[in-house]
């Protein structure tokens, strides 16, 4: 039987600031039915894909991804914070509200030409995500699709993934 998936979702009014109602997905996760039912439904989009590895952004991007991958038998490749990969990786900048940050993956994360699927819980601006699909191209590899668990619609994300196959569980 399907769960509502909204019913799993902790909304947070001004957090982390006023005027922000943050989307909490512990409850989400917490709950085994509706945490398996979530990955389920990312399976199924994956396996219409072809997918051949997973890559997620930290962190929330790896508890998103890894059952996924496990779930399909195929690999899982972080997207990590500058200076926390201990090999040669390919960097990727993105803004943020205020200056950049980047994300690096490991060089040899993903192998040219392989079909990828990015995960993350939540698909905001698209900065996170779109520096992720840079990283996965500079290695050569194919987004075949983006995956999230929740879309802020209002903050327009998603134009910035125009080109790609888009999953988004719940809309806010």
């Amino acid at each position: 039987m399907a769960v509502d998936l909204n019913n799993y979702v902790a909304s947070i009014p001004d957090y982390p600031e006023k005027g922000i109602i943050f989307r909490d997905i512990s409850p989400l996760m917490a709950d085994g039915e509706a945490y398996r039912q979530t990955t389920d439904r990312i399976v199924q989009f994956a396996k219409d894909k072809g997918v051949e590895m997973i890559v997620g952004p930290e962190a929330r991007g790896f508890i998103v991804g890894c059952p996924v991958a496990y779930e399909l038998g195929v690999g899982f490749a972080p997207a990590r914070k500058e200076g926390k990969l201990p090999r040669d990786v390919v960097r990727a900048e993105y803004e943020l509200e205020y200056g950049t940050s980047a994300l690096c993956m490991h060089k040899d994360a993903v192998k040219p030409g392989q079909k990828v699927l990015i995960t993350d819980d939540l698909l905001a601006t698209g900065g996170t995500i779109g520096a992720t699909i840079d990283l996965v191209e500079q290695l050569g590899g194919i987004v075949v699709g983006c995956a999230f668990i929740i879309e802020l619609t209002d903050l327009n994300g998603r134009a910035k993934l125009e080109n790609y196959d888009v999953l988004s569980l719940m809309k806010y």
